[in-house]
């Protein structure tokens, strides 16, 4: 037994010893920027994000920071290292960045900008709540992005209402609200559709309170009346309907189309010009 014991400890004293030697043959791997300044990891990191060449831009702003983690090029990193991951697709890295710089720099020339950018990562007008497929549940689909979207314009345009980008973030923040608001009307409509009518209701009413004023509103209206209407709910759906020819007295609701709903062509199809005789010639001999 002693010896068994004896030779695994030999065993395991010449497989340390030969790790230990192959260490010393690998390569020493070296860091290119060893010794650079703050001033050059900052010039040759902007220089890399203006070209488009984002993943280098990250790894040598991350490499300031770490080195140089005071003053303003380690600032002007983080800005612009959110936005090279904002380009690259890394939108939670860039978010966070955001966040980093804001409170850690609230007072800064530029902090509107870090609001502004938190905006733009999750401002996706062509995903998100407009990405449905129609046999999908759309109260699966979260609109969180786009509210964190909105929250930072509104911080922005709240906090720095004179700032270069608050004229784009009031665009943005319109645009966002119509989508939530439509958003909310779709999941209605889908409720309705199931024959959920008191959920069809909540979230028309939803979106009538948080987004009044917008193009959707019509739209919730037609939910209520039909949902109240389902329901036997007679005096509410009257009321709604009220309101509804109030708001929109040529909307599609009293809108009556002369034309069936089945007929979904505009024109009469031209008749056919009259049969002639009957040929008495095979069909097959043109002359």
């Amino acid at each position: 037994m002693w010896k068994m014991s004896l030779l695994i400890r030999v065993a395991v004293a010449i497989a340390f010893a030969a790790g230990i030697a192959g260490c010393d043959l690998l390569p020493e791997v070296k860091d290119e920027t060893a010794g650079w300044s703050a001033e050059r990891l900052y010039k040759e990191a902007h220089d890399m994000l203006t070209t488009g060449n984002y993943t280098r831009a990250i790894k040598l702003y991350d490499t300031l920071e770490g080195r140089f983690p005071y003053g303003r090029y380690a600032q002007q990193a983080i800005l612009e290292g959110a936005f090279a991951n904002y380009r690259a697709g890394e939108f939670a890295t860039a978010v966070a960045a955001c966040d980093r710089f804001i409170h850690t720099y609230p007072n800064h020339p530029n902090v509107d900008y870090a609001y502004y950018l938190k905006g733009l990562v999750n401002f996706r007008e062509d995903q998100g709540i407009f990405g449905y497929v129609v046999e999908q549940d759309p109260a699966e689909h979260d609109p969180k992005l786009t509210k964190e979207s909105f929250q930072a314009f509104k911080d922005l345009v709240t906090l720095f209402p004179d700032s270069r980008y608050a004229a784009d973030s009031i665009v943005r923040m319109r645009f966002l609200t119509n989508a939530l608001g439509s958003y909310e009307v779709k999941v209605a409509e889908y409720y309705y559709r199931r024959g959920a009518y008191v959920a069809a209701i909540d979230r028309a009413q939803a979106a009538l309170t948080n987004y009044p004023r917008t193009p959707s509103n019509e739209d919730a209206l037609i939910v209520l009346v039909r949902s109240y209407d389902a329901l036997g709910m007679t005096q509410l759906r009257d009321d709604a309907q009220r309101v509804l020819k109030d708001t929109f007295p040529k909307g599609k609701f009293f809108t009556v189309s002369a034309t069936p709903w089945w007929k979904f062509w505009v024109k009469e199809p031209t008749p056919l010009p009259p049969a002639k005789p009957i040929d008495d010639k095979p069909w097959w001999k043109v002359l």
